[in-house]
């Protein structure tokens, strides 16, 4: 996507362009907050435990996210742990 927003800059059409380098960037912060929940979830089951509350929370949070990005068995069995 970022490639074809390049060449639509370049085209002079720079509103298409615009909107694919915000989705691009959209893409990116998603990615990027999807790594930290799984780290925080790793570091909360290693340290508290698997059934500690703040690790269940965790837990929820990334099934939360995915639901969000319609990524809807990966949430659903999240929440099902929880």
């Amino acid at each position: 996507m970022a490639n074809l927003a390049s060449t639509y800059q370049n085209q002079g059409r720079w509103k298409e362009a615009e909107e694919l380098q915000l989705q691009v960037l959209e893409l990116r912060k998603k990615k990027e907050a999807e790594e930290l929940e799984l780290q925080v979830l790793e570091l909360r089951n290693t340290v508290l435990g698997e059934e500690h509350p703040d690790t269940l929370k965790a837990m929820a949070n990334l099934a939360f996210m995915y639901q969000n990005q319609g990524r809807w068995k990966e949430a659903e069995e999240l929440q099902l742990q929880v």
